[in-house]
């Protein structure tokens, strides 16, 4: 099974690959049968970074870049537009990265999403996006939620089981939902 599951890895990296939409540097080990929706979308992975997340892109022009050295645990990151983690990142598992809110909050805008997805489209026109920046240096705790339009700063430490809805100051440690500062660290962590 374990050499069945490595030929399908395989295969799909290389589809991404020659599509153009994905790029990985040196080294990178990506788990590709967790990779959905790349056509129309950027897809880019740093040199030796270590990727086993769920990625899904919700609609053409999405963009997920991860820099060097990063490492990102059975977790999941939803894009409609972008998302970007730093080099030297360590994100564990359980973590969900959203860049959008899904659905409208006016109910007009949002009555007909389960036939539209049924249907195999979606209106975002009504739904608030907002890109999220995972600054170098960062490291996520399992089981957080990091919602739209959030930058996590440099060297910044993330608790787990947090909700990070606002930005999280560099070099500072962030627990709790809605996640708040506990603690600030020196420049080099």
């Amino acid at each position: 099974m374990r050499g069945l599951l490595d030929l399908l890895d395989l295969l799909l990296g290389w589809k991404a690959w020659r599509s153009g939409a994905v790029s990985t540097g040196a080294g990178a080990a990506v788990v590709w049968r967790r990779i959905r929706y790349v056509a129309g979308n950027r897809l880019s992975i740093g040199q030796n970074s270590i990727i086993q997340a769920n990625i899904r892109f919700e609609d053409r022009g999405g963009e997920i870049r991860i820099g060097d050295r990063s490492y990102v645990g059975k977790s999941d990151l939803v894009c409609y537009r972008s998302i970007v983690i730093g080099n030297d990142v360590i994100m564990s598992w359980g973590i969900t990265v959203t860049d959008h809110d899904s659905h409208s909050l006016d109910w007009e805008h949002r009555k007909n999403d389960v036939l539209d997805w049924g249907r195999g489209r979606k209106d975002w026109a009504h739904v608030a996006h907002g890109p999220v920046v995972i600054q170098d240096k960062a490291w996520i705790g399992f089981n957080v939620s990091i919602l739209k339009g959030v930058t996590i700063g440099e060297g910044a430490v993330v608790g787990a089981c947090s909700v990070v809805a606002r930005d999280v100051p560099p070099h500072s440690v962030v627990v709790g939902n809605p996640a708040r500062v506990v603690r600030k660290l020196g420049s080099s962590g």
